[in-house]
């Protein structure tokens, strides 16, 4: 294709991947766009020697043959998973029937639908793991309160026994609506960037104080090294308090089997960060399999030890989504017997 032609002019204007092929399906032109997504297409060799899906395969035969515009939807799973919109489309000229064309061309365009996937799988995931969290307690409740109109009535040490549970039922069941309603608020202003100014230091001082108690009851000592000097960022504190509390809240609930858990503020050594948080627990640690989804929400390697320590499976997702909002960068390290190193970047 000559350089500068209508088609390929046409290509380079969009922003989507778009394709130029001729009538044999060789690649005439790649915009931009198409060779960031694909950069094993070559220009001068058909589209099939670098993109062999079946059905993008057919569509291109289809249209080739049939002179009508195809779509489908183009599935790959490597390097990692994505989804396009591709229509491959004859390219026709007014005073030329296609078939008769001998430079008849195809325009090949692809739409990402990666994000609105993912979004749909996010959403009825979410709402099955939110109803079955709700629904379990909430059975659990009625269940007792018919008891205790029932056959318990009367029973006084029964009655005290059933709402020590209901209560324990009902905490949880406000907890996860908490946290349920702080990760939709986090999302709302997740393109927005903090511009307080926090002192870490005085921060996970605070932190630690408010969860003293919790690790004397868990006979686990707190270690903290803050290091020399001012540590001060831009942030929003009360965000910030609710990530350095859920991990050092983690840290004991999970790490009660190693008697202490690590708290250090560093400077980050890591280009476009200035300060690193890390929290490590000496508990029983993950597989490391589980370690890339343990952000996911409602994500749980032990459901019922989870739910037993009041776990809302939400911590780590609200974690990174705060995180991502102050333009950091969250690392979780794990191996089993290891314990756990959670990493916090902060610029």
């Amino acid at each position: 294709m000559v350089p500068g032609s209508t088609a390929s002019v046409f290509a380079d204007a969009l922003i989507d991947p778009c394709m130029v092929l001729d009538r044999r399906a060789v690649v005439l032109h790649t915009n931009p766009a198409a060779k960031r997504q694909f950069p094993s297409v070559t220009n001068g060799n058909p589209l099939t020697f670098s993109l062999r899906n079946p059905e993008l395969v057919q569509a291109i035969d289809a249209a080739i043959r049939t002179g009508a515009t195809r779509s489908i939807e183009l599935h790959e799973t490597l390097p990692s998973e994505t989804w396009d919109k591709v229509v491959v489309a004859p390219l026709t000229r007014p005073e030329l029937d296609w078939f008769d064309d001998e430079n008849r061309q195809l325009i090949v365009t692809f739409q990402s639908l990666t994000e609105i996937k993912r979004a749909e799988a996010l959403r009825s995931d979410f709402i099955a793991n939110a109803s079955h969290e709700l629904r379990t307690p909430l059975a659990s409740l009625l269940g007792f309160i018919d008891t205790l109109l029932g056959p318990a009535a009367k029973d006084t040490a029964a009655r005290e026994k059933f709402l020590g549970i209901m209560r324990g039922q009902a905490e949880r069941m406000s907890k996860l609506i908490d946290d349920l309603l702080s990760l939709s608020r986090i999302e709302m202003h997740q393109h927005v960037r903090p511009t307080g100014s926090i002192d870490l230091a005085a921060l996970l001082r605070e932190v630690r104080e408010g969860l003293m108690t919790q690790a004397k009851a868990a006979d686990i000592e707190i270690r903290f090294s803050l290091g020399a000097g001012p540590a001060t960022t831009m942030g929003d504190r009360g965000q910030l308090y609710e990530v350095f509390e859920n991990l050092l809240d983690n840290a004991i609930k999970y790490g009660a089997g190693g008697k202490f858990v690590e708290v250090s503020l560093a400077p980050a050594g890591r280009v476009g960060f200035q300060h690193m948080v890390t929290v490590i627990d000496h508990g029983q640690g993950v597989e490391p399999e589980h370690v890339p989804r343990l952000t996911e929400r409602f994500y749980r390697i032990d459901a019922d030890a989870s739910r037993k320590k009041k776990g809302t499976g939400l911590g780590l997702a609200i974690v990174k989504h705060i995180v991502n909002r102050h333009r950091g960068q969250l690392s979780i390290k794990s191996k089993p017997g290891e314990g756990m190193r959670v990493d916090v970047l902060l610029p």
